[in-house]
């Protein structure tokens, strides 16, 4: 009766920890999320109203605008993810907002198409690495199947700010004029007989003399400016410091992190406290705690030789114990939840790990649909038929219905992940929707140009699962919130799809409805349906070649590999003497094949499908 009590009062502080974590810190992040979105979308909504032509460019400029920025944000991905995890996540991500919406805030003042690229670049290199940095961070508090559906609803902001910033665009550009109207002077017929005045500034400080997209920029601009500064206050550190958690509820949002990673290894060893046991050794980046561990109390050391050694797991002196445990088991202060952290081992297992290089290729496959429909839709509505000569208002409200669509079934594809267990096969079924949608619009042609609105929305209905579903195969697979951040950063990598887009919707295919773009979109999505395939056949071959390598290994055999990750596997052996013979020791150890495995790379990991 006890044990049936405390289950319940464990129940209802698990419920209600997850509750304030879902009503407090992911709206705030999906806030974020959504004006970033806003942020690098609003250049094609100011285009409908004519900004390309009222700052003096040429329509190409805008795409290589584009090309320039995703070329930038894609390049530092990874740099901005590694800086996000070094300083904290709760600090850099603020910090990178404030600027880039001054930057949205200057693309008023443009009048070059060099400003216009160098303010672009500005954005991009501020906003690089804000996705991996976010998505890692919100893992850190969430189980692994808790995960998705919460991703869902976060990187749902992507489709959501499509839509309301159509809705938004609408409405600014209803109640603004396209062209400023100049006031005229109380008597035409008076004349003053003064010197000739450029009135731009006091046309500007009218209400009537504000462009349509000038009020958009400067309206998102300031918005993430001020949303930013509010960050730096609630966003936490870690569990143990949000300050919408009472302690019990800090304590336990650490526990059940640390409870769900044993789950995820069948035979590690269950855990005495709250406290982590990290593998972030005296090499750590980012809170500079090496020598405060160095001075830490041994007992946890001791007590884990003790259990070792009785075991049977070693058989060497407890001096050599305790250096072992010194080397890969170094106690951290640190929270399990902190947002910050890094090692070089991090950074060199996440680049040598071939799993993120084929995720990469099928990543930026399956991305072209969201990052090409995300900043053009308003323009491929405005030519879907030529009869009906949609205004710049009109085009842009009927953009946000085919994204509201996309948040919708994102949501319910992310459900149905968590519930199921699965990644990769709900992500399949996404990709097999998005090319129903790309084949009807394609086949509808600009005279069914309903059949074709409805095509739309069907594509992008399946647009934005199969990003977000690879990021949480990513989190669920990989432990260490370090290497975590990385392989999220190089994922990142997956926005060149952005590069690709701004190269196929060019102007020149307005006129015929962007039939050739359509096209190749169609060709990407069916490689990456086809990548993802191999992918889950390459994870079920993996997973069975660790069974068979496992099998003949004794309980203790298995308990050691799930601690040290430094059993001899011959195949393993052969690669580190190969290596080390070609001078590249230091690549071996990062690799794990002369031992010391952590993590994924530790042949008692299982991966998830």
């Amino acid at each position: 009766m006890d044990d049936t009590l405390s289950d319940k009062r464990d129940d209802r502080l698990n419920r209600r920890t997850v509750r304030r974590l879902d009503f407090i810190l992911l709206p705030f992040l999906a806030l974020l999320f959504l004006l970033n979105s806003l942020d690098k979308s609003n250049i094609g909504n100011a285009e409908t109203a004519g900004f390309t032509d009222d700052a003096g460019l040429a329509p190409g400029d805008l795409n290589t605008s584009l090309a320039f920025f995703f070329a930038f944000f894609v390049a530092l991905q990874p740099v901005g993810a590694a800086l996000g995890r070094r300083y904290g996540m709760a600090r850099w991500v603020p910090a990178c907002m404030s600027l880039w919406g001054l930057c949205t805030i200057c693309h008023i003042w443009v009048k070059r198409k060099w400003q216009l690229i160098c303010l672009r670049i500005a954005i991009a290199g501020l906003e690089a690495g804000f996705y991996p940095t976010t998505v890692s961070y919100l893992s850190l508090f969430y189980t692994r199947y808790e995960f998705a559906l919460r991703l869902g609803f976060f990187y749902g902001q992507s489709a959501v700010a499509g839509a309301l910033g159509g809705v938004l665009s609408w409405g600014v550009f209803e109640h603004f004029p396209k062209t400023p109207i100049s006031p005229e002077p109380p008597n035409a017929a008076v004349d003053l007989d003064l010197p000739d005045v450029d009135m731009t500034g006091i046309r500007q400080a009218t209400t009537g003399g504000w462009k349509s997209w000038e009020v958009l920029f400067l309206l998102e601009g300031c918005t993430t400016m001020i949303v930013a500064l509010i960050g730096f206050f609630w966003l936490p550190h870690s569990a143990d410091t949000a300050w919408f958690l009472n302690e019990r509820e800090r304590v336990w949002a650490e526990e059940r992190i640390c409870l769900d990673r044993d789950e995820a290894s069948p035979t590690v060893r269950p855990r005495r406290s709250s406290r982590a046991v990290s593998s972030n050794t005296d090499e750590d980046l980012g809170h500079g705690d090496s020598e405060a561990l160095r001075q830490a109390p041994n007992s946890f050391e001791a007590d884990d030789a003790e259990e070792e050694a009785h075991h049977g797991l070693l058989a060497r002196t407890s001096t050599e114990q305790s250096a072992r445990l010194r080397k890969l088991s170094t106690i951290s202060a640190v929270s399990v939840t902190a947002d910050s952290g890094l090692t070089r081992h991090d950074i060199a297992a996440a680049f040598l790990n071939y799993k993120i290089w084929h995720l990469l290729v099928c990543n930026i496959l399956s991305a072209v649909p969201a990052t090409a429909f995300g900043v053009f839709l308003p323009l491929v509505i405005k030519q879907l038929s030529p009869g009906l000569n949609f205004s710049p208002a009109q085009s842009n409200l009927l953009a946000a219905p085919p994204f509201a669509f996309g948040a919708l079934v994102l949501w319910i594809f992310m459900y149905w992940s968590d519930r199921s267990r699965q990644r990769i096969v709900p992500l399949l079924y996404a990709l097999g929707l998005l090319l129903i949608g790309l084949t009807a619009t394609i086949l509808s042609g600009r005279e069914r140009y309903v059949v074709r609105y409805l095509s739309l929305c069907i594509l992008l209905s399946g647009s934005f699962i199969a990003s977000p579903l690879t990021v949480a195969w990513l989190t669920n697979n990989t432990p260490e919130p370090g290497k975590r951040a990385i392989l999220l950063g190089i994922n990142g990598w997956g926005n060149l799809a952005g590069v690709f887009s701004s190269l196929l919707f060019t102007p020149a295919q307005e006129e015929e409805g962007y039939v050739r773009p359509f096209l190749i979109t169609l060709v990407c999505v069916v490689g990456a349906f086809a990548g993802y395939i191999a992918f889950w056949l390459l994870l079920i071959r993996e997973n069975k070649w660790r069974d068979n390598v496992t099998a003949a290994w004794t309980e203790d055999e298995r308990e050691r590999e799930d601690v040290f990750g430094d059993m001899p596997v011959p195949h393993l052996a052969l690669s580190s003497k190969l290596l080390s013979g070609l001078g590249l020791g230091a690549v071996s150890n990062r690799l794990g094949a002369g031992g010391g495995r952590r993590g994924d790379e530790k042949l008692t990991f299982r991966y998830s499908l």
